[in-house]
């Protein structure tokens, strides 16, 4: 891994890999899916969960940086800052809770709104694989220049969020698909659109309340643009305005190239 070039960014890498490490401490513990409070969204939080986001608040003390947080699991933090890191301590913890290889540490810096996002940094927690990308500097995996891939037909790949509650635009585009996977971490997949291994994520469920919160897409939103990639819902929409608040939800469509035939999805001609 390739240290990252600014120290906004360095501190981003140590709570990533702070959180790393406290994840795998706890993989024997018999306590890590025990729920100990409700999120500040509503939904339950494990102990995994609250062992990250403390984590978190512990490396944002240490580094002695003011600033705000926005995290899943205790919603705002003020801290005196000017800038607010938006967290996902645990993107995919229904899979890291069952010992599946597809969860991240999600931190995104910025302020107001999602298109205000400067930073970016999304790492998998189970191979240490580390994605970032600033504003107007590019993105990058390990080091190494990410760019998103060309759209062919005969060799697309699209990761859909599938399940009780997916619309039916989401079921037409996984079967019509040539190739889909469904990993149950939005940043991770959104972050591999931007390395180029697929042309397309797309995450819309029946009712808004059951859509993503910006906590699990700020970081690979930044990423996946600055790789080359856009993101819009999934009716074609601009995303960037959508305030950095636990309280707003959004379908998301993201895709690596302008050329992807997004109507596919039931959202914007192409």
């Amino acid at each position: 891994m390739t240290a990252p070039p600014d120290h906004e960014l360095e501190v981003l890498f140590r709570i990533a890999a702070a959180v790393q490490g406290v994840v795998r401490q706890s993989a024997t513990s018999p306590h890590r899916g025990d729920v100990v409070a409700m999120g500040a969204d509503g939904s339950p939080t494990e102990e995994l969960d609250r062992i990250a986001e403390g984590q978190v608040l512990s490396i944002l003390h240490e580094e002695g940086v003011d600033w705000d947080l926005l995290s899943e699991e205790i919603g705002l933090v003020r801290r005196g800052g000017g800038k607010l890191l938006v967290v996902d301590p645990i993107d995919g913890s229904h899979n890291a809770l069952r010992n599946m290889p597809f969860a991240t540490v999600s931190l995104a810096l910025g302020h107001d709104t999602l298109g205000g996002i400067e930073k970016g940094v999304v790492r998998d927690l189970t191979n240490g694989i580390t994605y970032w990308a600033s504003r107007g500097q590019g993105a990058y995996r390990d080091g190494r220049r990410l760019r998103t891939r060309s759209w062919d037909l005969r060799s697309e790949l699209f990761f859909v969020n599938l399940g009780r509650h997916s619309t039916p635009n989401a079921v037409h585009l996984a079967e019509h698909g040539r190739r889909i996977r469904s990993l149950g971490c939005a940043s991770l997949e959104i972050a591999m659109v931007a390395q180029g291994a697929a042309d397309a994520y797309f995450f819309e469920n029946d009712t808004l309340p059951r859509n993503l919160r910006v906590t699990d897409i700020a970081a690979a939103y930044r990423i996946l643009l600055e790789a080359g990639g856009g993101m819009t819902d999934a009716a074609g929409r601009p995303v960037d305005g959508i305030p950095l608040d636990l309280a707003e939800h959004t379908s998301v469509l993201a895709f690596g190239d302008a050329a992807f035939p997004r109507s596919r999805t039931g959202g914007g001609k192409t």
